[in-house]
């Protein structure tokens, strides 16, 4: 999400087909990405891609959602639980 927004000029500019791969039996992918190590907060891309893909429709018709990140908390971006 984060560098298809960096390429587009912001994730207002994207549309959720250009970041959600449908794969096998229906599962639906997606790669939020980040800032490069030590040059921003990775808990806010996490932010910025979940709002994203609520305010799209992405959660709309699924039964599970699973979030695989990182345990880094360096900048405090994972020290909330994700809404």
């Amino acid at each position: 999400v984060l560098h298809l927004a960096a390429q587009e000029g912001s994730v207002e500019d994207l549309e959720l087909q250009d970041v959600l791969k449908v794969g096998y039996k229906g599962i639906k992918c997606v790669e939020s990405g980040g800032p490069e190590p030590g040059v921003g907060c990775a808990g806010r891309g996490v932010i910025t891609s979940i709002n994203f893909l609520e305010e799209n429709g992405a959660y709309d018709d699924v039964d599970y959602v699973s979030y695989d990140v990182l345990g880094d908390v360096v900048c405090g971006g994972f020290a909330m639980p994700i809404r």
